[in-house]
């Protein structure tokens, strides 16, 4: 049986985004590092990448702000990309005034954002996530919905659709809305939530699954227990869900008056957490140290990426954000030999070149620096 697709940017150009007012870069290579001081754009290169997929890019930033300060206020972002589709031209943009971005694919406007997920998927793991396992739950189900989404183009609308149902209830409960009104709402509210769990259940069953075969391949980053904790996941392991959406359809009818002196609705899939131990520490990942924190962290995106190649049937892209900063040597040159074995095209970030000596020959090293980027030569 044939293996996923290889996916590959093999060119991205910018204009009027963050630093960059006209940018251009081909790409060959599959592991990919871009060098330079802080603030000279290296982030802002990836966050570009992370525009080209569903979701709010990398940065979560609102549209207006991406601009280059100076500019008329709006942006572009552009793409060739060798895919399933063969190569694709893919690009989004937003001008002053719009909502949302612009999407065009091969020159015709797509539908909507999750049609981008035909061509690529795009994963990312950014210096901000260190915090995510002594931070709150709220980080930890925005970092597994990313997880989902990469394996399931539908979770993000599922997702969206269930926080705009629970401010409608929300605001009901406010509003001492009529309970007719509160039942149509609970009603469309029920699917939503069971849909969203089972969907997060499903994909960190996968992940537990690879992160355990990860852990025969003897590599230097500790494997991480993973589940997905919760009432609603105690419920949902006991009965299938259909049961599951009775039931708690009729929960969120007699927590009313409990909910609307919270001023929230108390229970369902957006109280869950995602829970993450190191089996050989038996500790969970926020008592480890910062170092194996982040080791953890690399073990999951790396099973992630596995699992994403496997589900979807194309490699994804990578984006590293200073990843090796806190890695000693063997672990960096250990990372850069299991993703040259995986297969996705990678592009990382780091404020020194020594950080990537270890890469292996085929890939490529660019200097960043005040909005331009070149070919880098040591000395």
């Amino acid at each position: 049986m044939s293996g996923p697709v290889h996916v590959a940017l093999r060119r991205l150009a910018l204009t009027n985004f963050r630093n960059y007012e006209t940018f251009s870069l081909t790409l060959e290579a599959p592991l990919v590092a871009f060098v330079g001081e802080n603030g000279a754009g290296k982030t802002n290169l990836l966050e570009a990448v992370s525009l080209l997929t569903a979701g709010r890019g990398l940065r979560r930033a609102p549209l207006g702000e991406i601009a280059r300060k100076g500019s008329a206020g709006d942006w572009t972002v552009s793409a060739l990309v060798d895919g399933p589709q063969g190569e694709t031209r893919i690009g989004v943009g937003h001008r002053p005034g719009e909502t949302g971005r612009r999407i065009r694919i091969d020159g015709t406007d797509a539908r909507n954002s999750e049609q981008l997920l035909d061509y690529l998927r795009v994963l990312w793991l950014l210096p901000s996530m260190d915090g995510l396992f002594t931070g709150p739950a709220g980080d930890r189900r925005r970092f597994l919905d990313r997880f989902v989404l990469a394996v399931d183009p539908g979770h993000g609308r599922r997702v969206a659709d269930l926080e705009k149902t629970l401010r409608a209830r929300n605001r009901l409960l406010d509003g001492n809305g009529a309970p007719e009104f509160l039942d149509a709402v609970e009603a469309q509210l029920a699917p939503l939530a069971v849909a969203v769990c089972f969907a997060r259940r499903e994909t960190v069953a996968l992940l537990a699954e690879r992160v355990a075969a990860q852990a025969g391949l003897g590599l230097p980053f500790p494997q991480a227990g993973i589940s997905l904790e919760g009432p609603f996941e105690e419920e949902a392991d006991a009965c299938a869900a259909g049961d599951l959406e009775d039931r708690y359809r009729a929960r969120l009818a007699e927590t009313r008056r409990r909910d609307r002196a919270a001023g929230r609705t108390l229970d369902g899939p957006h109280r869950s957490d995602l829970k993450v131990h190191h089996l050989a520490k038996d500790m969970p990942a926020g008592l480890a140290s910062t170092g194996e924190q982040k080791a953890l962290l690399i073990g999951l995106v790396l099973a992630h990426a596995e699992v994403t190649a496997a589900m979807s049937g194309m490699t994804p892209l990578l984006l590293l954000d200073e990843v090796a900063a806190h890695l000693d040597p063997n672990r960096r040159a250990a990372l850069f030999a299991r993703l040259a074995e995986l297969g996705p095209q990678v592009l990382m970030t780091g404020t020194d070149p020594l950080l990537f000596s270890a890469l292996p020959h085929e890939s490529a090293v660019f200097q960043v620096a005040s909005g331009s980027v070149t070919p880098y030569s040591p000395g």
